[in-house]
């Protein structure tokens, strides 16, 4: 029983299901005709034949990026790698060489970063608070960007990096976004020059300028401090290929150790705000500091993060420098000596004196500088 069988009768051929047999003086069989085409699916639209693709890997998107310190648990001097692909190998590697072979593996990385490119030639603006006269357009290869509240912003939200000159890096926060079209925002409410890098800022930086945003996606080169100034050649590219594959990205980047740079000074004391006489000038500066924690207002000093605090004061006659005066404090004496053998006689009310203060570093040496014209 439930057998389907075909009985040929009077030249056809019929399909029936057995029900039960029943055997006596004869074989009894009972049977109930059925059309398997009854119970078949009907014909779907026909597929157009095709052939399984290779996925294939082009060489990405590659920046190497000597950036102030991000974050507490990335060491200062380590620079950062950013990547993008389409399509997205998984995994990308790092090796670097001394030389032109001999490649060795650094680290690897999976995550895409988001990189773009400015759209327009992005002007210099003010520091320290939001700069609301610039706007700035990028487009960017993946990824979205949106609004954020002020609080969200100082607490790093929307950060990203435009290359103003080549290896030059200006850090932005931006806390309105607004979409333009597919991949394309305008940012506004900025803050320029954060995290030491107000000496990046060009007047413009150019249109085409690459645009790295700051997040997660970026991976930290674990370096040694040793490594700093050596120009290496690197190698970037999907891990599953050889180092030797053309799918890698061959870059010359020499780590100089931008975290381990102290940031410029800041309140530089104007002469002329205090009444004063021909004879010894006392300039004055307030000491920034590049450690993360420098940004708790509760403290009634920002951390040194060097070993020795020490400063030196170029004086300048145009680009030549007359002398350079050295302290260990956030002020040094330009004495009426020096000024006379400077300039022949001590600068009296209404003289100017252009300046240029450096925090240094046992490390790296100067910082970046502060330039001020003094107005007695």
């Amino acid at each position: 029983p439930a057998d389907a069988i075909r009985l040929a009768h009077d030249g056809r051929l019929v399909d029936l299901r057995l029900v039960s047999i029943a055997d006596a003086e004869a074989r009894g069989i009972e049977a109930v005709r059925q059309d398997r085409a009854t119970y078949d699916l009907p014909p779907g639209d026909p597929r157009a034949a095709s052939l399984t693709r290779a996925v294939v890997f082009g060489a990405p998107d590659v920046a190497l990026m000597d950036l102030p310190q991000l974050t507490e648990d990335q060491p200062a001097h380590r620079p950062l790698v950013a990547a993008h692909a389409v399509p997205w190998p998984g995994e990308m590697a790092v090796f670097r060489s001394p030389s032109t072979d001999g490649f060795e593996l650094l680290t690897t990385f999976g995550s895409r970063a988001r990189i773009g490119a400015l759209v327009l030639d992005f002007y210099a603006g003010p520091t320290s608070r939001f700069d609301l006269g610039n706007a700035l357009v990028v487009d960017l290869l993946t990824g979205t960007l949106e609004s954020v509240t002020d609080l969200t912003l100082f607490g790093g939200a929307n950060a990203l990096a435009i290359e103003s000159a080549p290896g030059t890096w200006e850090m932005v926060q931006a806390g309105a976004a607004e979409l333009l079209a597919p991949g394309r925002y305008r940012l506004t409410r900025l803050l320029r020059g954060q995290r030491g890098s107000e000496g990046a800022i060009r007047n413009p930086a150019p249109a085409g300028a690459r645009v790295v945003m700051l997040d997660t996606a970026l991976a930290s080169l674990p370096i040694a401090e040793a490594d700093l100034g050596i120009p290496w050649n690197w190698r970037i590219g999907p891990a599953s290929r050889p180092v030797s594959d053309e799918t890698y990205v061959a870059q010359t980047f020499a780590p100089a150790g931008v975290g381990l740079r102290p940031f410029s000074v800041a309140h530089v004391e104007q002469p002329w705000r205090r009444p004063r006489t021909p004879g010894d000038l006392t300039i004055q500066w307030t000491r920034r500091s590049r450690a993360l924690a420098a940004d708790n207002w509760g403290g009634l000093e920002v951390p040194l993060a060097e070993e020795l605090e020490a400063y030196e004061v170029e004086v300048l006659d145009g680009a030549t420098v007359k002398r350079v005066l050295s302290t260990a404090t956030t002020s040094a004496v330009y004495t009426s000596a020096q000024q006379t053998a400077d300039w022949g006689a001590p600068l009296g009310p209404g003289d100017t004196l252009d300046i240029r203060i450096f925090q240094l570093s046992a490390l790296v040496g100067r910082s970046a500088p502060k330039t001020v014209t003094l107005i007695l």
